[in-house]
């Protein structure tokens, strides 16, 4: 197995909607806003590689969006999507599993590309893109709430050209890439866990961990559909990975890459922050 990761984007959110209920005052100082209230967050991407597979896990905004879309993400630096999978030495024809956490613009929107003909192609043409069952569903009759993060130009063409496949059950994918499901963010989103050969597993963490403050049971994003839902599958699969020492990588956390988990008198929190070489070391 062999595992890299790049960064796609960073990009800034109100931080009020990425700590929900929480008062300002607590998360500021842990996860610090500019005078704008916005916090940075980034895109950071895993390829991996199992059993003669090249796996990308999410393909961020993509490029399909009018200027108008991203100037409300005030979007800057990160390796871009293809120009980041160069840098690690893969082209696109390379990937054969794409493998969306879920579909939210921001984590599927690269997946789908416009050619010069107006026409939609795939970016990974010898890839599948797998998604759950459950997620697809969810989002191709999107509820008033998430419709506008569920764009039908990331979504039909995956249909239309064949390269959806649609994951029912949890469990092993891939040698060594276990899915898992979740439905408090959004329902049936896949948190990928990376089985690697040092004997550590890597959590992608996608929306169920956006940053190491969210690790805090009561810190959840005002984007969740059911954040009581999302405070219970926390607090279960927190205590599952402080039990077994796995390692959350974090895709949204500006700041931190990796960390592990240990017990406070506050509750699990994370641990020691790493980078993603030395979890690999």
């Amino acid at each position: 197995m062999k595992i890299s990761q790049f960064n796609i984007r960073n990009f800034k959110v109100d931080g009020g909607a990425m700590f929900g209920v929480v008062p300002k005052v607590l998360w500021n100082r842990v996860y610090p806003a500019d005078d704008d209230n916005l916090i940075p967050l980034s895109l950071r991407s895993l390829v991996v590689e199992t059993d003669g597979r090249v796996v990308l896990i999410d393909t961020g905004f993509g490029n399909k969006q009018s200027d108008k879309f991203f100037s409300h993400f005030g979007i800057f630096g990160g390796d871009g999507l293809v120009e980041g999978l160069a840098t690690l030495g893969y082209k696109p024809d390379d990937i054969t599993d794409v493998i969306h956490t879920h579909l939210h613009y921001d984590h599927c929107g690269g997946g789908i590309a416009l050619n010069d003909k107006g026409e939609y192609v795939a970016v990974f043409p010898n890839a599948k893109y797998h998604v759950s069952k459950g997620q697809w569903e969810w989002a191709i009759n999107p509820n008033v709430r998430e419709a506008d993060s569920f764009l039908k130009e990331n979504l039909l063409p995956m249909q239309q050209l064949g390269l959806l496949n649609l994951v029912e059950a949890e469990g092993e994918l891939l040698p060594g890439i276990e899915l898992r499901f979740f439905n408090g963010h959004t329902r049936g989103q896949i948190v990928p866990i990376i089985h690697l050969p040092n004997g550590k597993k890597l959590v992608y963490a996608a929306d169920l961990f956006p940053s190491t403050a969210h690790i805090h049971l009561a810190w959840n994003m005002s984007y969740d559909v059911e954040p009581l839902v999302t405070m219970e599958e926390k607090e279960l699969f927190l205590n599952e990975s402080l039990e077994h020492n796995y390692i959350l990588y974090y895709q949204h956390d500006f700041y931190t890459e990796c960390s592990t988990l240990q017990m406070t008198p506050k509750g699990i929190r994370a641990g020691e922050k790493l980078t993603l070489l030395e979890v690999l070391n």
